[in-house]
């Protein structure tokens, strides 16, 4: 006897086992022990082999062994093993499921054994029983309508019961299935006479009717269904314009390949590049094995070339094009085999004409062959391009090249209209290229892209191009759009009536609504009647024609389509997730769940929940109408039971997808004092570095209220949370700061009351930190026109769909009275009605159906109190005052009261009033406006006393209202009419000459100050005169009036020259007066002015010793003591004294250092300020500058202190003397010098004698006399004295004239004295000054002619013996020795040469009377030698050295930049 087998998902249990959905999932589950029914059989039954593995995988009980017993004192003991036990918990738990898991897998597997082989065993059986009974086909259970997603597999299935048994074929669309013509794709089962078809990553092509054929002897039936294919992709390509590239062949792969981030619809240019790419996901990995990629355009293999680029590599695969043109155009698709198949990818690539040579002109031609390929000539066709706005194509070049050469050769001599043209003319032998440009009205378009290279060889077998003689195909018929994508469309179109034969394909042109310009859609004819339009924007309307194309040209456009608004094609949405459980009473469960991701371009307006035991794999509904909530609370369960979820989203479309089973959840009842989950989380307002994180309060509160919620981060892929918050937050949403840009984070959030923290929430899904594209920030303002308070968002995406949800604190707003909410377009304004301080807060605003286009806004006190000011002044308009009412005196003493609004209509108007009444426009006032410039003015011409009070102007200007008042009383008053008295007094001057610019000062580069002014009307007979101080200054130049400007030069500026000075200009209309007042803040001013242009004239220091000291001079154009010039020392400021003598001439300032020493070296400075600048000189006064200065210090010091004790005549002498003969003569003079001078008397050079007859006389040294007895017409001649002390002399020479009785007096003849330069001691080259004898001078003889020696001021040794001992020289001869060191001739008569000086030239000339072989000063490098050894008493040596300038041993230099030392002030003597 048999025994009984129940199916295993018919056995009641009292156990809970997982079902194959929930194998995935490591949740912890207690087993309970199952009961088996026992067979009654004697053969090894299946149910003996399952019971038999049932106790193979029973757990037993443990039983704690003998030597793991402790005693009372070993568990105290085991603390220590206790805590090493409680880490290791969770891992042993860990392994305890997942051998569990594996028993309740190995147990299902066992069963579905046991009943496939009782199945196998009971249909032999029924077979055997109804063999006998002749049966047509039957379809018991019938095939079913799918609607399934592209990509997705669909597997129709059926069961047919027949006798003998049917045999069932598969049909698609009534042509048979064949899985080998698409290998991968079909696969065919027949098992227990259930049939099915599976169709593996379907596409959009594969929607269609499938039918089931069974067939037997008896007859035949017929079961069919529909299947459809949704895309959720880019619009469906391939399967929409029925572009399904062909599989090249059989390629095997081991390798799991999945495509992601694939290219999208790409758009290009000609001459430019275009890169499709695709990533990758293989396993395994391996880098010396990459996957096989093949790429198509439309339908033909493309291989790599130098216009194609492939590669496969990194992960990614890449196409290149590096030079586009528009034969590159098409629907490109990536093909990529993989272990179950192929996984394919297809996008359009869009390739648009390149900028015209020519404005106008065509496009390019395009898909350029050669046909017909003979030995001297090749049939060359092309297709030509679309013309939507240029002119139409007249014709075509063709142009050739041949192999090895780059130059082109025209074919045609005249355009050809055709798209075909025979070239001739070709080499045997040889390979050309071709290529076509277009022609119109406005030029010849760009080359197309040359041809492949052809032989011209003779063919045996060439497949000749037939030209087709219908002419341009017949325009197609009306197209028609249907909605595709937010952002494509798709046209179909009815083939053309005429013309199809030789059809190349068609261009589609487009135009928005309300626009004529259309614009290209495709660039390269496309051959099918249906194609999606891309590139377009998502709300504009649209509307399409079509162009048919053969080798004539285009034919005429077809009829436009309908309009068709840009939306997404409506679809079911997909499928909800992150169900979760809230609640559980022990009889019914709350789940949530997560709306889809994609609502299907419509809204979702329904949720359907089902439910199933873990038991069993029969999901029940639970609710058959419509959930618009996502929580749902499901009844009638099974305290105990697990039980799994699944959700459902319906739209317009219809029932979406399911989602995932959710994870078992046991219903028991919730009675832990914590709360349960929050729910619902979701993310608004993601930007770079924040986000903001949204939920809903948990259903099941716990033992308490909800106290707060903490908030957890990781970053995805982590399970390291990190708490946000340390306190509990009471509301429900929290922004999240300090994000990382471009990083990915998950979070949840646990729900505390006063019992501690509750289960957190499940995770979220992962979130970028980064902004959607073109994101907008909620705007503040005040509407212009109703003065509304409002917040807007312009959305950056939005679909049909989408709604703009406001929230305030995060809390849905809905219908509130405080608020209006409108949208327009892509633009939502909250508006708000009497705003007040409860309306401040956080306001945001979500856009459902998009990707997360969310802001927020805070409005704040301040904020609403300026929006508060502005919305009153809108809905009160006032007409807005630029300026308000002021007053401007004009050049007439006219007063003109103005207004300036920022805005005036022309129907404006307004009034004046003055003391409360109107002024109207008339006698004495004049009142006007200006609408462009918004200016409202009235001029009084006459200003007076009467005019004092309050101005008024109101302005109406539509509902805008304005008024602005002016006081003009009191001492404002008085100003505006002072002023405006002035204004008339001034243009009543203004008819004379008067002055343009009054007088002013400016400083010419020789710091010459000029008085300058301006004077206008002015005539000839116009008069200019210049005072000071009312005492009028003619200048040397008289000033000219008819030139318009006048001039006073003021040299030598400094503070004699302050005072008041007067310009004035006057003729019988009038005068004029201008006065400047030079004096404290104008003198400084002209001070400055001077001392800038000095300052910047100012020569470098230099040196110049005096007798005094050494000299810092700098030179500069001008100076003046009132310049602000300050010496420095050191850094030190030096203030004038007797030691440091400051002062200046007007070509240079100077510094003095009296008696110098070696304190006195170092850094010296001079710093003349201008008031804004300081120039500074400086000079190092060190070593070697400072020893020659001080060596020229102890000459000159030395030479002044000989000029100041040197002989000399005081007076007493007459030049010229004449007398009566035998009259008495007497020459008496007073001598001085120290010590006492030697006095010598001379007649006609020559000594004069004491005697009775001439006489010589000298009284105590200071009184010389010579007395001539009886003159006699002999003494006439010319006499001298010669006053000589060892410091030198003076030579004086007297004329003495002797007439006798009865003669007329001889005319009287001047004579000079002259004097002799004192001996000068040259400079000591040692640092040292030299001692007292080297600087003792030379001694003079008494010759009275001055002689020199060679070299030195100091007589030579053979010259420093005096003629005689005796104070009165001895010779007779008034000529010296021969051994004086001054030449002389022997004979008393001078020689032509002689050294005595001229008659009428006493004092020395630039040619010295005594010339000297070379200059009496010392050279600079003559050292001081000591003076010869002198006789007993007359040391002094009898050689004057007369100076050419005498008394003056210190020269000055006007150059304005001297050498910075200067050796000696006296001039050498020629």
């Amino acid at each position: 006897m048999t025994s009984k087998v129940i199916p295993w998902y018919k056995r009641k249990r009292s156990s809970e086992v997982k079902s194959d959905f929930a194998y995935q999932y490591s949740t912890k589950r207690i087993v309970s022990e199952q009961t088996s029914q026992s067979r009654k059989s004697s053969s090894k039954s299946a149910s003996q082999v399952q019971a038999t593995a049932t106790e193979a995988m029973a757990e037993p009980a443990y039983t704690i062994p003998v030597f793991r017993q402790r005693t009372r004192e070993e568990t105290e003991g085991v603390e220590e093993y206790q805590r090493v036990s409680k880490k290791v918990e969770k891992g042993l738990a860990a392994i305890q499921e997942e051998i569990q898991r594996m028993r309740i897998s190995t147990k299902a597997q066992v069963d579905s054994l046991a009943i496939e082989k009782e199945v196998k065993q009971k249909m032999y059986r029924k077979v055997d029983v109804l063999e006998a009974i002749p049966r047509m086909p039957d379809f018991i259970v019938a095939l079913r309508p799918h609607t399934v997603w592209e990509k997705m597999p669909v597997k129709l299935f059926c069961t047919v019961l027949g006798t003998p048994m049917p045999v069932v074929k598969w049909y698609k669309g009534g042509v048979p299935v064949d899985p080998l013509s698409a290998p991968g794709k079909y696969k065919i089962e027949s098992k227990y006479g259930v049939h099915s078809l599976i169709i593996s990553r379907c596409a959009v092509s594969d929607t269609a009717d499938y039918s089931a054929v069974a067939t037997n002897t008896h007859g035949t039936a017929t079961s069919a269904a529909t299947v459809t294919v949704r895309s959720a992709g880019s619009g469906g390509w391939s399967s929409q314009i029925g572009i399904v590239p062909r599989l090249s062949g059989s390629h095997f792969s081991k390798l799991e390949v999945s495509l992601v981030d694939c290219f999208p619809v790409t758009f290009g240019v000609e001459g430019e590049s275009a890169s499709l790419l695709c990533s990758l996901v293989v396993v395994p990995d391996l880098p010396n094995l990459p996957p096989l990629v093949e790429w198509y355009r439309d339908d033909k293999l493309l291989q790599p070339g130098p216009l194609v680029d492939m590669s496969v590599g990194g992960s990614v695969a890449r196409l290149v094009l590096p030079h586009l043109a528009k034969d590159d155009e098409g629907l490109y698709t990536i093909r990529v085999y993989t272990k179950d198949g192929t996984s394919e990818h297809c996008a359009y690539l869009f390739v648009s004409d390149a900028t015209p040579p020519v404005a106008g002109a065509p496009g390019a031609p395009m898909s350029v062959k050669a046909y017909d390929i003979n030995s001297d000539y090749v049939l060359v066709a092309w297709k030509p391009p679309n013309t939507v706005n240029e002119a139409a194509i007249t014709g075509y070049f063709v142009d050739r090249c041949e192999e090895r050469s780059d130059s082109w050769v025209q074919c045609n001599d005249a355009p050809v209209k055709v798209c075909k043209y025979p070239v001739h003319g070709l080499k045997e032998g040889h390979s050309y290229r071709f290529r076509v440009r277009a022609v119109n009205s406005s030029g010849i378009s760009r080359a197309s892209r040359p041809s492949d290279r052809v032989t011209a060889l003779d063919a045996v077998e060439s497949a000749k191009l037939e030209g087709s003689h219908e002419g341009v195909p017949s325009a197609p018929g009306q197209p028609v759009a249907t909605r595709n994508t937010r952002s494509s469309a798709f046209v179909q179109w009815e083939a053309p009536k005429h013309g199809q034969q030789g059809l190349m394909g068609y261009y589609i042109d487009g135009r928005i609504v309300g626009s004529k310009d259309w614009f290209a859609c495709n660039h390269k004819p496309f051959k099918l009647n249906r194609f999606v339009v891309h590139g377009l924007t998502l709300g504009e309307t649209y509307v399409f024609r079509v162009q048919a194309v053969n080798v004539f040209g285009l034919s005429e456009e077809s009829q436009e389509s309908g309009p068709i608004s840009i939306e997404p094609a409506l679809a079911t949405p997909s499928s909800p997730y992150g169900i979760s459980l809230l609640n559980c009473d022990g009889s019914s469960m709350t789940v949530s769940w997560s709306s889809p991701k994609h609502c299907g371009g419509s809204r979702i307006s329904a949720y359907y929940v089902d439910k199933r035991d873990v038991d069993t794999l029969v999901w029940k509904e639970v609710n058959t109408s419509g959930i618009v909530d996502r929580v749902c609370t499901v009844d009638n369960l099974t305290e105990g039971t697990f039980y799994e979820f699944k959700v459902q989203a319906a739209n317009m479309a219809g029932v979406g997808l399911p989602s995932a089973p959710s994870l078992p959840m046991k219903c028991e009842a919730w009675t832990f004092e914590q709360p349960g989950p929050a729910y619902d989380l979701t993310f608004s307002e993601v930007r770079s570095h924040s986000l903001v994180l949204v939920w809903k309060a948990p259903v099941y509160t716990g033992a308490s209220a909800v106290s707060g919620y903490f908030v957890d981060m990781a970053k995805k892929g982590s399970c390291e949370f990190v708490a946000l918050n340390e306190e509990p937050i009471s509301q429900r949403y929290m922004q999240v700061r300090d994000l990382e840009e471009g990083e990915w984070y998950v979070f949840r959030v646990r729900t505390v009351n006063a019992h501690g923290i509750g289960r957190p929430s499940l995770v979220t899904e992962a979130v970028c930190a980064r902004p959607p594209p073109g994101t907008k920030e909620i705007v503040a303002g005040v509407d212009e026109e109703t003065g509304d308070i409002f917040l807007s968002l312009e959305a950056c995406d939005i679909s049909q769909t989408s709604a703009f949800i406001w929230s305030k604190n995060y809390k849905p707003i809905g219908e509130c009275p405080r608020v209006t909410v409108t949208t327009k377009g892509r633009t939502s304004r909250l508006s708000f009605i009497n705003p007040d301080k409860d309306d401040l807060g956080r306001y945001s605003v979500l856009v459902t159906d998009t990707d997360g286009v969310s802001a927020s806004h805070t409005l704040t006190e301040d904020a609403l109190n300026s929006m508060l000011e502005l919305s009153y002044a809108i809905r009160n308009p006032i007409v807005p005052l630029k300026h308000g009412l002021n007053y401007e005196v004009l050049e007439k003493g006219h007063v003109r009261f103005w207004v300036q609004a920022i805005k005036l209509t022309p129907a404006v108007t307004y009034r004046f009033v003055v003391n409360d009444k109107e002024v109207t426009s008339g006698e004495g006032h004049k009142i006007s406006h200006d609408v462009s410039t918004g200016v409202i003015q009235m001029i009084v011409d006459n200003f007076t006393r009467d005019s004092e009070g309050t101005y008024t102007v109101q302005i109406h200007d539509g509902k805008a209202k304005a008024q602005s008042s002016l006081v003009l009383v009191g001492d404002v008053f008085l100003a505006v009419l002072k002023e405006a008295e002035f204004q008339r007094r001034e243009y009543v001057r203004k008819q004379g000459a008067h002055f343009s610019e009054s007088v002013s000062f400016t400083v010419t580069d020789d710091c010459t100050v000029m008085l300058t002014c301006k004077v206008a009307n002015v005539k000839k007979e116009t008069t200019f005169h210049w005072y000071k101080e009312d005492e009028e200054i003619v200048p040397e130049t008289p000033p000219n009036v008819m030139s318009g400007a006048c001039a006073l030069p003021i040299p030598l500026f400094s503070r004699k020259d302050q005072g008041v000075y007067k310009a004035v200009i006057g003729d019988e209309r009038g005068k004029d007066t201008s006065t400047y007042d030079i004096s404290g803040e104008v003198f400084d001013d002209i001070i400055n002015a001077i001392a800038r242009i000095a300052g910047e004239s100012a020569s470098e220091l230099v040196v110049q010793c005096t007798p005094e000291g050494i000299r810092l001079q700098c030179y500069m154009n001008y100076y003046t003591e009132e310049m602000k010039t300050v010496w420095k020392h050191k850094e030190s400021k030096i203030a004038s004294s007797e030691k440091m003598r400051i002062g200046g001439t007007t070509e240079m300032a100077w510094m003095q250092i009296c008696d110098p020493s070696d304190k006195e070296k170092g850094l010296y400075t001079i710093e003349i300020s201008d008031g804004v600048k300081t120039h500074a000189r400086t000079f190092d006064l060190s070593g070697q500058a400072y020893t020659e200065a001080y060596e020229e210090y102890l000459r000159l010091k030395a030479a002044a202190f000989a000029e100041k004790n040197r002989g000399r005549v005081l007076g007493g002498l007459p030049d010229v003397v004449t007398i009566m003969e035998d009259k008495s003569l007497s020459l008496t003079c007073t001598v001085w010098g120290e010590p006492t001078p030697e006095v010598t008397w001379f007649k006609n050079e020559q000594e004069v004698a004491s005697n009775e007859h001439t006489r010589i006389t000298f009284d105590g040294g200071k009184f010389s006399s010579l007395v001539i007895n009886q003159v006699t017409p002999e003494d006439s001649g010319k006499y001298s004295i010669n006053v000589r002390n060892k410091y030198g002399g003076e030579f004086v020479e007297i004329t003495v004239s002797v007439y006798r009785h009865g003669e007329q007096i001889p005319e009287s003849k001047l004579g000079q004295p002259k004097m002799a330069t004192p001996a000068v001691i040259p400079p000591s080259k040692t640092p040292t000054p030299a001692s007292s004898k080297a600087q003792t001078p030379s001694m003079s003889m008494k010759s009275p002619t001055p002689a020199s020696t060679p070299k030195s001021p100091t007589p030579a040794p053979k010259s420093s013996t005096p003629a005689t001992k005796s104070p009165t020289p001895a010779p007779k001869s008034p000529t010296p020795a021969p051994k004086s060191p001054t030449p002389a001739p022997k004979s008393p008569t001078p020689a032509p040469k002689s050294p005595t000086p001229a008659p009428k030239s006493p004092t020395p000339a630039p040619k010295s009377p005594t010339p000297a072989p070379k200059s009496p000063t010392p050279a600079p490098k003559s050292p001081g030698i000591k003076s010869p050894t002198p006789l007993g008493k007359s040391p002094t040596p009898k050689s004057p050295t007369p100076t050419p300038r005498p008394r003056s041993p210190t020269p000055t230099f006007k150059s304005p930049t001297p050498p910075r030392f200067m050796k000696s002030p006296t001039p050498p003597r020629k």
